[in-house]
């Protein structure tokens, strides 16, 4: 599992793709939508999805399946860390030196991924496809060092990475009442939603500002827990300089390609080393690391995964997940393979756009992949049956209660009540599923974006952090080459077309009469946002006052565009509020030793090495270099996948291909935990987490460790390879602190 490019965002913040809205989204979507009134929308769709009724299989036979103590996961939050479960499980004695310095050697690598510190000298590891951006942002003109690998032989060659950053978290503090309390005195889904969110920006600066008079480099976040039913302020510890350190060749980080990803075994070396500076430009004092175990670990040893999930959905409702599964999860997954299928043509074209084109269709198939997992784990009656159960015990409990019964007697109708709410809409919805992403044309997102930029502007709107940040997003767009973006305007109207209906007024005005294929033909061929340096020049002059043939295609889709963000948001806001209701109601049955849902915050994850059954066999807990050879001399010659680069097919005599590779584990992990350390119980380093097996994809709604795994990578593999393929001495001597 690609974890850590799960980084699909929608213009302006107002969505993130398997993640969360950014500061003010609401606020930006009204100053860009009330003074546009627009034409009542015809009611016909000629996609409408067609599903069950999301009421119709919400009873079950509790007694049918075992709800199982775990069903919710082991994403630990330091807030509430686990103590008396470690001791129970592992006997471990975990005291708060013990949690301070789990804590403390993990990082935030970027906005998508995880790291940890190796060394004290800021020596960082984290996975090789989280550094293939910056990898492409060091090298130099006729350099490719995605293809080459890098070494930092001296640490003069150490290159420092344009806008990477990593984060250190140092304190927490519970903010619950001060943001709960601004929600108290509004009324309305979106209004309460917004003053929450408003109020936990507001602390946050006023964290920040404070912690900076200690410190330059702290800032402070606060992040939602329970789906809002708690606030905690995490204050971070940010280091802007970060340095490439090392960087295998892509044939070896990302070994087997997209046929082996989610998969074990596996036989891959996704790792890198990059280094954090301090603000004087000379290497961190990190005191607080992982030491690097020699030694690692065997089946059955108790392991520890310390990052930064992204997102799970353990804890909704039913109802919701059968929307998800019904509705979303389709919607996605078909839009994803259509795109899919375009890119699959054009992949492996040379010239200009073709990095861009490459790490479009690694995007589209890793989160195809990864959706369509989801999809089949909620099509597997036992996950639904399992949550049903859960549910049921639940409502049962409640109504022994009156003080429970008379506060929450209606929050699962409501919560079914919006699901029909939404079925309504979803064939409307469905029409801009993955609209305004990376994923897409890039003359339709950058007219999007010019759009928003403009009306912005024109309107008022006065915050200029977040209009520099929607400039930035918008001149970061990569070009792709003219056929790719052809297709994928004819894709996107043609999806229109079958979702809006072709007596759509909207439809009627962007096409004017002309089939689709001519249309995208003529944006293609005259309009300036084929090139980002013609788009550069066109926001400067002012885009909608253009005459750019793309203006009156966005001018007539954009507002249906803001209308169904606004309508999705409303939708949204009032589940988030019931949703914070049921984890309040599970905290007065159960208390609070369930962890909540993911939010790419700091969690720990306990678990155990060891293999599984699958497809009539069984997968070892570990591989080894020995497979690497065998799937290259088996699978060479079908795909590049399997390739290797010229210095390993032909290793030293002192590498031992018997040396362990890549490894399996019982943890709870989901994207953003990409480049996770893996811990022994010494909280020393045995492996790099990469990857979760295709049978963990449902733990986004369930955990279960039966068959779902953790991959990793084998410290043991990384140091073979840094002291007798690479020959990276100064490395090797600085994680095992040779003197």
């Amino acid at each position: 599992m690609k974890m850590g490019n799960y980084n699909v965002w929608f213009i302006g913040g107002l969505l993130l793709y398997l993640g969360g809205c950014a500061p003010a989204a609401l606020e930006v979507v009204q100053v860009i939508n009330q003074p546009l009134v627009v034409e009542e929308q015809s009611q016909a769709s000629n996609a409408s999805v067609e599903a069950p009724d999301p009421m119709a299989s919400l009873t079950v036979d509790r007694f049918d399946v075992d709800v199982d103590r775990f069903d919710g996961g082991k994403m630990w939050t330091f807030d509430n860390p686990p103590v008396g479960w470690l001791a129970e499980a592992y006997e471990i004695d975990a005291d708060s030196v013990w949690f301070a310095k789990a804590r403390l050697g993990a990082l935030r690598f970027g906005a998508n991924c995880s790291a940890s510190f190796v060394s004290g000298q800021g020596l960082i590891l984290t996975n090789h496809h989280c550094a293939r951006e910056s990898i492409v942002e060091v090298s130099s003109e006729g350099e490719d060092l995605l293809a080459a690998g890098f070494l930092a032989v001296a640490a003069m060659d150490e290159r420092k990475v344009p806008d990477l950053y990593v984060e250190q978290l140092l304190e927490i503090s519970d903010v619950t009442r001060r943001v709960h309390g601004a929600s108290r005195i509004v009324r309305g889904d979106n209004e309460r939603v917004r003053a929450r969110r408003d109020k936990a920006s507001v602390i946050a600066d006023e964290l920040t500002s404070a912690a900076k008079m200690r410190d330059s480099t702290l800032r402070v976040e606060v992040v939602e827990l329970y789906s809002g039913e708690r606030y905690a302020a995490y204050t971070y510890r940010r280091y802007e300089d970060v340095r490439l350190v090392m960087a295998p060749e892509k044939k070896l980080g990302y070994f087997g390609g997209e046929e082996d990803n989610f998969t074990f075994p596996r036989y891959t070396l996704d790792m890198a080393f990059f280094r954090a500076y301090d603000r004087e430009g000379n290497p961190a004092v990190t005191p607080e690391y992982y030491p690097w175990s020699q030694d690692g670990v065997g089946a059955g040893d108790a392991v520890f995964v310390v990052g930064n999930p992204g997102s799970t959905s353990r804890f909704g409702s039913v109802s919701q997940l059968m929307f998800e599964r019904d509705y979303t999860l389709v919607q996605q997954v078909e839009a994803f393979q259509r795109r899919a299928d375009i890119l699959q043509s054009f992949v492996g074209m040379d010239g200009p756009g073709a990095d861009a084109l490459e790490n479009m269709w690694f995007t589209t198939s890793n989160s195809l992949k990864a959706l369509s997992g989801q999809l089949e784990g909620l099509r597997n009656d036992t996950l639904i049956a399992r949550r049903s159960a859960a549910e049921f015990q639940i409502r049962e409990d409640l109504f022994q209660v009156d003080s429970l019964s008379a506060r929450y007697g209606t929050l699962f109708q409501e919560l079914d009540e919006i699901q029909l709410s939404k079925r309504a809409e979803a064939g409307r919805m469905a029409a801009f599923t993955l609209f305004g992403t990376t994923i897409g044309s890039r003359i339709l997102t950058r007219a999007l974006y010019g759009y928003y930029y403009a009306n912005l502007q024109r309107r008022g709107y006065v915050d200029k952090e977040t209009l520099d940040e929607i400039l930035e997003d918008a001149l970061a767009l990569e070009d792709v080459p003219a056929e790719v973006d052809r297709a994928m305007i004819v894709l996107r109207f043609e999806e229109l077309l079958d979702a809006l209906g072709a007596q759509d007024p909207t439809m009627r005005s962007i096409l004017g009469g002309l089939p689709i294929d001519s249309l995208a033909a003529t944006l293609v061929t005259t309009t300036a946002l084929s090139d980002s340096a013609g788009f550069a020049a066109l926001l400067e002059e002012g885009f909608l006052g253009s005459e750019d043939p793309a203006v009156p295609v966005i001018s007539a889709l954009a507002p249906l565009y803001f209308t169904a963000q606004q309508q999705s948001e409303s939708f949204k806001n009032r589940e988030d509020l019931l949703v914070a209701e049921l984890a309040s109601l599970r905290f007065a049955l159960y208390g609070t030793d369930i962890p909540p849902d993911a939010s790419f915050s700091l969690r720990l994850s306990d678990g155990r090495v060891g293999g599984y059954a699958y497809n009539g066999t069984r997968a070892p807990a570990f591989t080894t270099f020995y497979g690497l050879y065998d799937h290259f001399y088996a699978h060479r010659n079908i795909s590049a996948s399997w390739d290797l680069p010229e210095r390993w097919r032909d290793p030293p005599e002192t590498f031992d291909l018997s040396t362990p590779l890549n490894l399996v584990s019982t943890n709870d992990i989901t994207g953003g935990n990409s480049g996770s350390p893996l811990l022994n119980q010494n909280l020393e380093i045995v492996g790099l987490v990469f990857d979760g097996n295709i049978e963990s994809l449902p733990n986004v709604y369930v955990f279960s460790d039966r068959t779902a795994r953790t991959v990793s990578v084998d410290v043991r593999a990384i140091l073979a390879s840094l002291q007798h393929v690479y020959k990276a001495e100064r490395l090797v001597e600085e994680i095992l602190k040779i003197e």
